[in-house]
């Protein structure tokens, strides 16, 4: 079932106010923790969960990721021309379906596959054992599929561990592009499309309300593929900037089912609710850190299919994409599913 409610939302102005200074347009991942910290989270949600095998496989798979985070170092990245270039075209610097990529990611995905071999459950050996055997045509043309869109020749039950390395790749690149521009300033700013992500062009997984610092009480968009976080006001669809008709939704505990009441507290206090926007029809998650100081967009995402399956139902459209979850026709016919996915 299903729980709305209505919300007040802060005015941008109040929201600035107790943050007691101007937000920060970006906050980005840190190198050493990002995908542990993910992980940790993917595996805590595991514990008694209906899709606790697959959430345990991306467990894996986010230790994976930090593991190859950790050592990779010297890709190709946009000087500062390149950079101001992009700024003065409102583009994103590293743009997903455009970037040329680095051969460089080829060895994270050969890093990550077996690493994954040594433990992965029998249901996705199969998936791993493709990668392990795949020719670099067969990897960029999956990367191609994932970095645009189209899901024609998507191997869906490889597609998380190749995006896994992707992301390793782009949050790579965008670590290091800051780093290069230390004391030079922001090298990733606004761009013409504040829907998407201002440094590769991705659209999010979901939102995350901050609950620290300067950033208290702001919404970040947490972008699919390189991580960063941008900010948007709370009063603007994620995916069509409109500020008439924004609901909030959550799935209601069965005890309350029978109580409207209730059911509508809990659905305002929920960690994790689904934005919907009746102007475009579309939502996205937003997860909440002031509710749970460990929730992860991307692990809290993946926990909470069901509530996508029954937003869905109302006739709305996901507006964000998360990687690790895709939906489509395979390619080819029939992979092995990965464990618990599906």
């Amino acid at each position: 079932m299903v729980a709305s409610a209505t919300v007040r939302v802060m005015s941008p102005e109040e929201i600035a106010a107790r943050a007691a200074g101007e937000t920060p347009f970006l906050h980005g991942p840190v190198r050493a923790t990002f995908f542990a910290e993910r992980e940790m989270r993917l595996r805590q949600l595991s514990r008694g969960h209906a899709m606790g095998d697959f959430l345990s496989f991306m467990a894996d798979l986010a230790r994976a990721q930090q593991a190859q985070l950790k050592v990779l170092t010297g890709v190709t990245l946009p000087d500062g021309r390149a950079i101001d270039e992009a700024a003065r075209r409102g583009l994103p610097p590293l743009p997903a379906a455009d970037w040329p990529r680095d051969a460089a990611w080829h060895g994270v995905l050969r890093a990550m596959v077996a690493d994954l071999q040594a433990t992965a459950p029998e249901g996705a050996q199969g998936a791993l054992l493709r990668l392990a055997e795949a020719d670099e045509v067969f990897v960029e043309r999956q990367a191609d599929a994932l970095l645009t869109g189209v899901m024609a020749g998507l191997d869906l039950a490889t597609a998380p561990i190749v995006a896994g390395a992707l992301q390793v790749y782009w949050t790579h690149m965008v670590l290091a592009v800051q780093q290069h521009h230390q004391g030079q300033g922001q090298p990733f700013g606004r761009v013409d499309d504040e829907t998407s992500c201002p440094c590769c062009g991705s659209r999010p997984t979901a939102s995350i309300t901050r609950s620290a610092g300067e950033s208290l009480g702001q919404r970040y968009l947490h972008c699919s593929l390189c991580g960063m976080q941008w900010h948007m006001v709370r009063i603007k669809c994620p995916h069509c900037l409109s500020t008439k008709s924004l609901a909030y939704h959550s799935l209601d505990a069965a005890e309350h089912r029978e109580d409207q009441e209730a059911s509508a507290s809990r659905a305002a206090l929920a960690t994790v609710q689904a934005e919907t926007c009746d102007d475009c029809g579309h939502y996205l998650k937003m997860v909440h850190t002031d509710r749970d100081p460990f929730v992860d967009p991307v692990a809290d995402d993946l926990a909470s299919l069901t509530l996508d399956l029954l937003v869905s139902e109302t006739g709305k459209q996901r507006g964000g994409v998360n990687l690790m979850l895709l939906f489509g026709e395979p390619d080819p016919p029939g992979p092995d599913p990965l464990p618990g996915g599906g």
